[in-house]
C-alpha cells in the first residue's frame, strides 16, 4: 500500500480539522448539544475550496490524495466523536457527509483547476457555489431530519399557561395583532386541537388525546371526568409542574398568572402518585432522554411514589403510567413548552432543533413515533 505524499497528507489533516472545528463551532453541535455528522454538509465547500486552491499547482494524483485523506480523516474523527458523546455510530448520517464531501471535492478542484473564468469572475463563481451549496445543504436536511405528519388525532387541551393571544397586553394585541404561542401552534399543526376550562362541560370523545398542561385548579367533577376518560382506554399527557418557571404576563400576584405549582394533587394522590418538590437552587434547564428523544426541563420537580402500574423513567422526572384501560404520561414540567427550550436556531430551519419536545408529544398524544430519515445525535444521550 502507497502511502500519500507528505504534501497530501498534511493538506488534507489540516482541511478535515478545518471541517471538524467548523462543525463543531459554527455548524451548531455545540450550540445544540449533538454531534450529528450530517450537521458537517453544508460546511464541505469552504475547507475543501480552501484545499483545491493551496493544491492547484500539485499533480492530480496529489490533489485527489488530498481530497481522500481530508474526507477520510473528518469521517473518522465524526465517527469517533459520535460513539464517545452519544454512544451511537451513525452510518447513514456518515455515508452521506461522505458522498457530499466527494462532491463538493470534485466540483472545488475543477474550478479551480478550469482556464475560465480567471481572476474576480472564478472568485465570484466559487463564492456562489459555496453559497448555492449552503442552501441546498440545509434544504436536503430540512427534508431528510423531517418525521411524517402524524394522525390527526383531535387533541384536548386544558392549561393555565398563557399560550392564547401571547401577544401580552390588549394594546399590543390591537398594535401587532394576537398570536398564540409557538407551542400552541406546534400542536394543533398536528391535527384539531380545542382548548377548553371544563372536561365536564366539554366531554372527549373516544378515539381523543388529552392534553393537561399545568391546567388552573379544577373542580371535582373535572378531576372525575379526566380519571374516567384515562381509565376507559383513553391517551393523556399530564404536565405538572412543580415549580413554574413560566415568565408571568401579569404582574406577581395576579390570579391570571400560571400557579407557581401543580394543582393536580388530588388526581395524583387518586392514582397513587406524589410529586416532590422541584430544587430552588435550578439555573439552568437540564437535558433528559426519552426513548431516544431529547427533553429540556427546567425547575422540574420528580414523582416519589409512584404505584406498580407506574414506570419511573430519567430519575423520575417522567412516568408512564398504565391505568385501567388507557395510559398517561406524566412530566413534572410544564415548561418544556417554552418555545425557546424547543424551538430552532434559526427558526426557518426545523432541522437544527434543540430538542424534541414537540415530536414526542405528538408521538405520545397521536400515537405517531414515525422519525425522519435522520435523527439527532444528543451528546450525552443515554438508555432509559
Amino acid at each position: 500500500m502507497t502511502l500519500p505524499p507528505p504534501g497530501a497528507l498534511l493538506r488534507g489533516a489540516l482541511a478535515a480539522a478545518l471541517v471538524l472545528a467548523l462543525g463543531w463551532f459554527v455548524g451548531g453541535q455545540a450550540m445544540l448539544g449533538r454531534i450529528d455528522p450530517a450537521l458537517l454538509l453544508p460546511l464541505w465547500p469552504l475547507p475543501l475550496a480552501a484545499l483545491a486552491w493551496t493544491a492547484r499547482r500539485a499533480s492530480r494524483t496529489e490533489r485527489r490524495a488530498a481530497f481522500g485523506v481530508a474526507i477520510a480523516l473528518t469521517l473518522i474523527g465524526q465517527a469517533l466523536l459520535a460513539v464517545w458523546l452519544a454512544g451511537a455510530f451513525p452510518w447513514l448520517q456518515l455515508v452521506l457527509s461522505a458522498v457530499g464531501g466527494s462532491v463538493m471535492a470534485v466540483g472545488a478542484d475543477c474550478m479551480v483547476q478550469a482556464a475560465r473564468p480567471r481572476g474576480i469572475f472564478r472568485v465570484l463563481l466559487i463564492a456562489a457555489a459555496i453559497l448555492g451549496w449552503f442552501a441546498a445543504a440545509h434544504g436536503l436536511l430540512e427534508i431528510a431530519y423531517r418525521a411524517p405528519a402524524p394522525r390527526a388525532v383531535p387533541v384536548t387541551m386544558m392549561t393555565s399557561l398563557p399560550l392564547r393571544w401571547s401577544g401580552g397586553d390588549l394594546a399590543a394585541m390591537l398594535a401587532e395583532g394576537a398570536r398564540d404561542d409557538p407551542a400552541l401552534d406546534r400542536i394543533a399543526r398536528g391535527g384539531p386541537l380545542r382548548l377548553v376550562d371544563s372536561l365536564a362541560d366539554h366531554p372527549l370523545a373516544r378515539g381523543d388525546a388529552l392534553l393537561l398542561a399545568h391546567p388552573p385548579a379544577l373542580a371535582p367533577r373535572d378531576l372525575v371526568a379526566i380519571d374516567a376518560f384515562v381509565r376507559g382506554g383513553g391517551r393523556a399527557v399530564i404536565l405538572a409542574d412543580a415549580l413554574s418557571g413560566w415568565p408571568p404576563r401579569h404582574p406577581l400576584g395576579d390570579p391570571r398568572n400560571p400557579p407557581v405549582t401543580s394543582l393536580l394533587t388530588p388526581l395524583l394522590d387518586h392514582w397513587g402518585i406524589t410529586l416532590a418538590a422541584a430544587p430552588n437552587a435550578e439555573t439552568r434547564p437540564i437535558a433528559v432522554d426519552v426513548g431516544g428523544a431529547r427533553l429540556r426541563l427546567f425547575s422540574a420537580g420528580r414523582f416519589t411514589q409512584v404505584p406498580p402500574a407506574c414506570v419511573r423513567i430519567a430519575g423520575g422526572h417522567l412516568l408512564h403510567c398504565r391505568i385501567g384501560q388507557g395510559e398517561a404520561w406524566l412530566v413534572g414540567d410544564a415548561d418544556m413548552l417554552f418555545a425557546p427550550l424547543w424551538q430552532p436556531q434559526p427558526r426557518w430551519a426545523a432541522h437544527l432543533r434543540h430538542a424534541d419536545t414537540m415530536e414526542w408529544l405528538d408521538a405520545r398524544l397521536r400515537g405517531a413515533d414515525a422519525r425522519g430519515w435522520l435523527r439527532p445525535l444528543w451528546i450525552g444521550a443515554a438508555a432509559d
